[in-house]
Order: C-alpha cells, then structure tokens, then sequence
C-alpha cells in the first residue's frame, strides 16, 4: 500500500523544530519575493484524510509568509452561480495570476474520491474524471504554472484519536462534523479511492507529495521544504529555458543570413530549397505548390436581394426572440464567438442577433490585446471568467482563437504555444458544450478586393473612420499567412461537438441572415434534446 510510508511515526522535536524554523521561515519570505516577479503562479493543492492537517498547513503558510501575495480557496457545494456553469469554471476564475501564490483545499480532488468512496460511481467514472484533472492540471503546468499537491495521511487509528482530540477541545470542535465521522467510517473504500487518485494523476509537472500527519512539527517541514525546493527548482528551469530559447533565436538569425534557396520558387511542381524555417533546421525539404484553402473553397458569390433580406431577416429575428425566451426559461445559456477579417462585418451580424435579445439576457464581449491582468493568466482565463449564466448568453467579438491566428503570425506565441492550442481549445469547447451550453463558432469570410473596397468606405465615412486602423493595412499584407492560419484552425478545431460555421460575407446581407438562421437551428436542436421545443402556435394557446 502506498500509504505505507506515511504510517512510520515520523517525529521532530521541539528542539529540533526551533532550531529550523527561524531560518526556512526567512528562506520562505526571501522566496516569495522573487516569486512575485518570477513571471508564474504556484498553485498548492491539499487533499486527504480528515484531521491530518490540511487547514492547519494552508494556515501556517498563511502565517510564514506575506498574506498579501498568497490566495486560499476552499471549495464546498456548488453555489447556484456554480451550478450554471460548467464544472471547472469556479477553478478558472479563481486561478492565482503570475507572481502569487494560490492554496486549494477541498479542490477538483474532492468529489471524485467521496463519490468512488461512498459508491457513486464506478472505477471507470473515477478514472474519466481523474483524465478531466490530468488535462486541466497539465493545461495550467504548460503555461508555467508550478503545481503541487499534498495528500495528509493519518492510519485509521491515529484518524479516530485525532477527531475524538478535536471533538473534546472547545476552540477546536467546530472543525468536526458528522460527515467527518460517516467519511471515518468508509475510510478503506476512501483510502482505495485516494489510491487510485494519486497513483493515476501523479505527474512530473503537478506532483504528489504524502505527508505523514500526525506529528504536526513533522507535517509543518515536510510540506514548507518541499514548496521552497521547487520553487528554486522550478525558477531555474524557467531561466534556462529562455536562456536556451534565445540562443536558439539568435542562431537562426545567423543561418537566416547566411543560407540561400538552392532553388527559386516555380509555378508548375514542388521544389527544392533550403529551408530552416521557424525550427531552425537548416534541412533541405520539398515543398508542394500552393493549395486550395477551405476559404477559396467557398461560393463568395451568394447574395440576397433587399426584399428577400428584410423578409427572412423579419422572420429570423421574431423566432430567434421567441427561442431564446424558451432557451432561458430552461436554463440554457449559450455561448457565441466571431472571428473573421478585418471589416468583414462581425459587428453589424452582432447587433442583428442582439436586437433579437432582451438587453438584460446578453452580454458582448469584445477583445482586444489583453490587459496587464489578463497577461499575469493562462490565456484562456479571461474568457472563462465571462462565461454567463443559465439562460443568458455570451458573445464574443473575436475570441481565444487569438491565439492560433494573430499571436502565431504576429510572434506573440511561440510555436510550441500556439502548436498545444489547438488541443486546449478543443478540451476549453467541449467543457462547455458538455456542460449543456450551446455554442456557435463564426468565421465571417470576405475576399481581399472586398476588403479593399470596405477599407475604402470607412476613411469616406466619418462615423466609420475610427473602425479604421494602421493594424489593419499591416494585416491586410500578411493575408496569405492569416489564410493559412485559419485553415489550420478549422481543421484542427471544427469538431463533432464544437463545429465551425463559415460564412459568405462579401454580401452583408447574406452572412447576416445565414448567422441568425445558423443560430436558430442550434437552439431548436438544444431544445429538442431536452424534449422542450415549443411551437410558437403550441405557445399561443
């Protein structure tokens, strides 16, 4: 048995305890300073057995070190703001930024082990929900995050004494309930659930530690050595990865200067170059003729006339109100998000969804470059932290697809960044979707020429100048490479539960009246698996 190893009566004297506090505790104030500027968050999560000390370490951590600098969460039941999101949600928002230090009790851990414990679920539900904590875990650990978890164990016996010590003390026994005693009394099935927890979601980026906790002196050391050695370590890996990641950008700048194409680029088959592109290589490679896009795939000739507009866009909108009231009466929310080009007429095909809506069920959302705040996150924090609602729904202008389009051409993400985006985002979707939400993904489409054209409009318009920007003729330059982009986008994130909707839009008309009938279909469908689609006519009487 694992827990073996916490069951020895490891002890330190008080002696012993007083000689070495002084010293690791300025050891822990010194190191919380250079967290704060180290450029990422440490994350402490405690889990296990009830009365071996978890409060009590959050608390003398608390004590030790600067408060200010250090955030402690403990989760309960759901709140009813909890319940209308998706699981994982309360976890995002209460992500610590770079810098802090954020403590975790009663954590992500909590329910999957009560639930396999009490009987609940089964060894295979364990093991789904346990891979939900490897990816959410691992997804925080690649972005910089140090992560590490303590489980404080006690033997049966020393759990008995110690709840029965808490119960009889009056400033302690408050800490003791009846479901500490009816968790005492399954502590086998709670001790093989915890087993199976450690042993399945124990990694080299997000640890396990096991504390033996019944000597508190013990338990206080253990857990403060262990956060201050990996901190340390933690910080130097960090700086020898950018050490190596500028030697590497500097030695690619020298071969970019020195080595040319051994062949010129031809119109008629694949050639040869030498090619050290973004790894640096140096390796010579064939490349294949250009090839079609799923955007040049697309019919940009579509169009509607005035009347056939005005006519199904009336329609669209009466019925896009009348399920959305349906939607928010059943307590769906519902997650839009646009990207596209610039001028390609995402906020004009907003305000037609928008006016469908009630003002106080929606929200828009519009991002631009991320704040000093939303920097100090996991890029994707400050989209969860948005999430609406039950009933109520979200609409993104432009969205974490940011990340895999202007950040990959503009050099804000580093490759390997952008590369392990496309799976975080897969994973970020299917949270939502699974969580019962519904979610429609837009890409507004329009040639370069029409592009063009609205450019051209809007520095003739005054109440349109301001849309306009130098950014915006920067981007139009690098178009090929935002093509390629979005192909690679929608290849890799148009996926059974979160598919993308291209749409048509040189004609405004058109890609306005296809999004709201787009978003139609996906409230009639959410609906109808609920068995809770009402006809209007149904509805009327």
């Amino acid at each position: 048995m694992m827990f073996r190893t916490a069951e020895l009566g490891r002890k330190v004297s008080k002696e012993e305890f007083d000689q070495l506090a002084p010293a690791l505790r300025i050891e822990l104030v010194d190191l919380q300073q250079k967290l704060r500027t180290a450029g990422f968050p440490v994350l402490l999560v405690f889990a296990g057995v009830d009365g071996a000390g978890k409060g009590e370490s959050v608390n003398l951590i608390n004590e030790w070190m600067d408060p200010r600098w250090i955030e402690t969460h403990a989760y309960g039941d759901s709140t009813d703001e909890e319940r209308q999101r998706p699981e994982y949600w309360r976890y995002w928002r209460d992500l610590p930024a770079n810098g802090k230090i954020g403590c975790v009790l009663r954590s992500w851990y909590s329910a999957p082990v009560l639930d396999h414990a009490h009987g609940r679920i089964s060894d295979p539900e364990l093991d789904e929900r346990l891979a939900r904590i490897n990816t959410h875990e691992k997804m925080l650990a690649d972005d910089g995050a140090l992560i590490l978890k303590f489980w404080m164990h006690l033997s049966k016996d020393e759990q008995r004494k110690r709840l029965k010590k808490l119960e009889k003390d009056p400033n302690e026994s408050w800490r003791i309930s009846k479901t500490d005693w009816a968790n005492w009394e399954r502590y086998d099935q709670f001790i093989a659930a915890a087993e199976r927890t450690i042993r399945v979601t124990s990694a080299g980026h997000a640890p396990w530690s096991i504390v033996e906790g019944t000597d508190p002196r013990y338990r206080s050391l253990s857990v403060l050595t262990t956060i201050r050695d990996a901190a340390l370590r933690h910080m130097e890996a960090l700086a020898m990865k950018k050490r190596l990641a500028a030697a590497l950008r500097e030695e690619e700048k020298k071969k970019v200067a020195t080595i040319q194409p051994t062949l010129t680029d031809t119109a008629d088959g694949p050639h040869v170059v030498a090619d050290i592109g973004r790894q640096g290589t140096g390796m010579v490679s064939v490349r294949l003729p250009h090839q079609p896009t799923v955007l040049e795939a697309l019919d940009m000739k579509q169009t509607l006339t005035k009347k056939d507009y005005n006519s199904r866009l009336a329609i669209a909108r009466a019925r896009l109100h009348h399920l959305f009231r349906q939607a928010k009466t059943a307590g769906i929310s519902t997650t839009l998000m646009f990207e596209g080009w610039d001028a390609a007429g995402k906020g004009g095909t907003i305000r037609r969804i928008t006016s469908s809506m009630d003002s106080g069920d929606f929200k828009v959302i519009p991002i631009a470059a991320p704040t000093d705040e939303e920097k100090a996150h996991h890029y994707l924090w400050r989209f969860w932290r948005h999430l609406g609602r039950a009933g109520h729904a979200t609409i993104y202008d432009r969205s974490w697809y940011g990340r895999v389009l202007v950040e990959r051409i503009e050099g804000f993400a580093t490759t390997e960044e952008w590369m392990r985006a496309y799976g975080e985002i897969n994973d970020f979707e299917e949270q939502l979707v699974d969580s019962g939400m519904v979610l429609g993904k837009f890409w507004l489409h329009i040639t370069k020429e029409e592009q063009l054209t609205r450019f051209k409009d809007r520095q003739s318009i005054p109440w349109k100048q301001w849309k306009l920007t130098d950014e915006d003729w920067r981007n139009r330059d690098k178009w090929d490479d935002y093509e390629s982009a979005v192909n690679d986008m929608i290849e890799r994130t148009s996926t059974r539960k979160a598919p993308w909707t291209l749409i048509e839009a040189n004609d405004k008309q058109f890609a306005r009246v296809k999004v709201v009938e787009t978003v139609i279909k996906k409230l009639e469908e959410a609906l109808e698996r609920r068995g809770l689609l009402v006809s209007e006519k149904k509805k009327d009487k």
